[in-house]
């Protein structure tokens, strides 16, 4: 049973360079424990967190080590762009206000 004020956490990594493939590969995915321990091992590697239940939930019932479907590459675009500027201003000693 689902708790819907208590929702179970999911979280889903991806994986993506353009010179070596043509879309993002969902590279990891889990919930409660394993979702936590995902979402530890980017904070200690330092890539940026994009919270998005609805893009999780989709990307969550595709496979592991698969390109992402083509329908879903406008929302992972933004996903990938909020990710690049962040990383962007990270190396530019950019802090944020």
């Amino acid at each position: 049973m689902k708790d819907k004020k208590h929702p179970i956490r999911q979280a889903v990594a991806l994986r993506y360079s353009p010179d070596q493939m043509q879309a993002p590969i969902l590279a990891a995915k889990g919930k409660g424990v394993v979702a936590d321990e995902i979402i530890s091992k980017a904070k200690e590697y330092g890539i940026p967190i994009q919270e998005d239940p609805s893009l999780v939930e989709v990307l969550g019932q595709l496979e592991l080590e698969r390109e992402i479907p083509p329908e879903l590459y406008q929302l992972v675009a933004e996903i990938l762009s909020f990710v690049y500027r962040a990383d962007n201003r990270a190396n530019s000693g950019y802090k944020l206000p």
